[in-house]
């Protein structure tokens, strides 16, 4: 018994496309105890048949797999084809092509002692969510072929469940750097702002904590790309916000929408400044600002080819945590470039606050369907921590 496969033009699948196209899958019957898969209508090299069928013929042409009969009383693995299309052997015997059906890919779920997420087949997963101890997290794929964004969060850091750390990194150019900044910013933060008690004592030891990370990302083999920063430190009742880029912090204090945080983009005064004063240009492309027409962040983790202006310090702001204060919304661009500050706090609230308080996450997806609804194509991200639980 053998299964035939032909599949048209295009050698990768896109979520559109057919598997079975002008007439060219065919279910045949065949004595030979193996399982073909051929693919036709691919460009021929000058080494390979000068056509498709002499191609399917050949046992030694590149477009033929075979695969070995399993043996009797064992179900044959799934022919898996592209990213989410499947198709299983036992199904093609007797079933016209129209019954082959299309396989959604799993939502990832992820480890409750993770302190970020790792998306092995990034480009399989369109979604990430997370209920953890005191916070809620979700993160959508946009229109890229890997997720580029990621999340850490620590909490009852110490065995103090008051004391916690979380943090939404957004790369770009690859994901190495938000993979790294969600594995490693935190724990280099709070080792460096260990023992420090004075406002300015704790801001300077961010500070560090971000050059520090900056600087051993820079240091690896593979240094491609950046990533955007926008991290939250709760300790001693106080809340710690900084940021590198355009990831953004917003509380909500009484319902009232406050930015703990500033963009930092080419198009700011005092950054555009920064950057002309140490040589490098500003410009505009199809209406965006971008650092030597490329960047569109003036701050972040990695970006070492543009490293002379694109700096890794953040800027910090620190509140004394008070019962007006009621969550925190830590997001991507994908989601500040289509949703306000107060609309995102309106959005949220009704699930953050009230005696009925409904699960954290239905408010951060509300938020990211809010954003892709009016058009974002970006990877969007959002994190929501209500805030009275450490005071």
């Amino acid at each position: 018994m053998s299964c035939s496969v032909a599949v048209c033009n295009s050698p990768v699948f896109s979520p559109s496309s057919s598997l079975f196209c002008n007439n060219k899958a065919s279910i045949l019957s065949s004595p030979q105890e193996t399982i073909s898969l051929t693919l036709s209508h691919l460009k021929p090299s000058a080494s390979s048949p000068s056509s498709p069928s002499a191609a399917a013929a050949s046992p030694k042409s590149p477009f033929r797999l075979r695969f070995q009969k399993p043996p009797i009383g064992f179900a044959p693995a799934p022919l898996v084809l592209g990213g989410s299309d499947s198709v299983s052997a036992s199904s093609c015997a007797g079933q016209s092509p129209s019954a082959l059906k299309r396989k959604r890919p799993t939502r990832l779920d992820i480890p409750t002692g993770a302190a970020g997420f790792a998306v092995s087949a990034s480009e399989e997963s369109r979604e990430v969510e997370r209920e953890g101890d005191g916070y809620s997290v979700y993160c959508k794929r946009g229109r890229r072929e890997a997720m580029e964004d990621r999340f850490s969060a620590l909490t009852n850091l110490r065995g103090d469940r008051k004391q916690a750390m979380f943090g939404v990194y957004d790369g770009h150019g690859g994901v190495r750097a938000a993979e790294f900044a969600a594995k490693n910013l935190d724990k280099n933060v709070l080792e460096e702002v260990s023992g420090k008690s004075d406002e300015s004592e704790i801001a300077d030891a961010v500070k560090r904590g971000y050059l520090t990370t900056d600087a051993a990302f820079l240091s690896g083999e593979d240094v491609k790309g950046g990533s955007c920063c926008v991290t939250a430190l709760v300790r001693d009742g106080n809340l710690v916000v900084s940021n590198a880029g355009d990831c953004r912090a917003v509380v909500s204090v009484g319902g009232v929408a406050e930015a703990l945080s500033s963009d930092h983009r080419p198009s700011r005064d005092d950054e555009r400044e920064r950057i002309e004063t140490t040589g490098g240009y500003v410009d505009t492309f199809h209406g965006v600002w971008r650092i030597q027409g490329s960047l569109a962040v003036s701050r972040g983790i990695g970006d070492a080819h543009l490293k002379k202006w694109v700096i890794s310090e953040p800027e910090t702001k620190m509140l004394r945590i008070d019962q007006d204060h009621e969550f925190l919304i830590l997001a991507s661009d994908g989601l500040w470039d289509k949703v306000s500050n107060q609309e995102a706090v309106d959005i949220a609230r009704p699930f953050c606050v009230g005696t009925e308080i409904k699960p954290l996450l239905l408010a951060c997806k509300k938020l990211v369907d809010l954003s892709a609804s009016r058009g974002s194509s970006d990877d969007i991200s959002v994190m929501l921590i209500p805030l009275r639980q450490f005071i």
